[in-house]
């Protein structure tokens, strides 16, 4: 008869054992539910949030660049750097002007997107490194030519059409008051161009 009880009583120890871990992790899981904070980043202020031209362009084919800085120069291409750092709004926003110019440039120029967090700490660095045209502040913009010389370099916000009139001298273009705008086609068109 004392086997019984005692069987009986080890059940019951394991029972309430098992009911008192489940409440705890029960609670333990609200408790962290209700400590959460919900993500607070977004493009007017200056959290982190995720690389920028994936978040707020909508364009992760500028992160990592194709080509360095070195490449782009030895090959005589036009190049526009771009010096940000992912948890600025001003970089946030300027991300997408960066994107249009990838629209329209991005296969006639080098687009090399620069996070400054990265450009290691040096007294000197050659042309042929981002961090030589680095002038400490972002966004920052760095257009170079064909023959290596800077033609613009500014800091802050520079419009889009600043940036479209550069290359177009760069480039050999007529300047944007003597050609239609450029606007990209709709996906019918290139369809209707197919079956025709």
């Amino acid at each position: 008869m004392n086997s019984i009880k005692w069987l009986f009583l080890q059940k019951k120890i394991i029972a309430d054992w098992h009911r008192l871990v489940s409440k705890c992790l029960v609670l333990l899981a609200c408790l962290l539910i209700i400590s959460m904070q919900p993500a607070l980043a977004g493009i007017k202020d200056d959290r982190y949030d995720g690389n920028i031209f994936v978040v707020y362009a909508g364009n992760g084919s500028l992160v990592p660049p194709r080509e360095t800085l070195a490449q782009a120069l030895k090959e005589h291409k036009p190049i526009i750097l771009l010096f940000y750092v992912d948890d600025s709004s001003d970089c946030k926003e300027y991300a997408i002007v960066l994107s249009q110019v990838q629209a329209y440039y991005g296969r006639a120029t080098e687009i090399i997107p620069v996070d400054v967090d990265i450009i290691p700490p040096q007294q000197t660095y050659e042309p042929t490194e981002p961090g030589y045209y680095y002038s400490g502040g972002v966004p920052q913009v760095v257009m170079i030519n064909q023959s290596g010389q800077v033609v613009l370099n500014q800091k802050g916000q520079v419009p889009y059409e600043d940036i479209d009139d550069k290359f177009r001298e760069m480039l050999d273009l007529l300047p944007r008051t003597e050609t239609t705008e450029l606007k990209r086609r709709a996906f019918n068109e290139f369809s209707s161009e197919l079956s025709k």
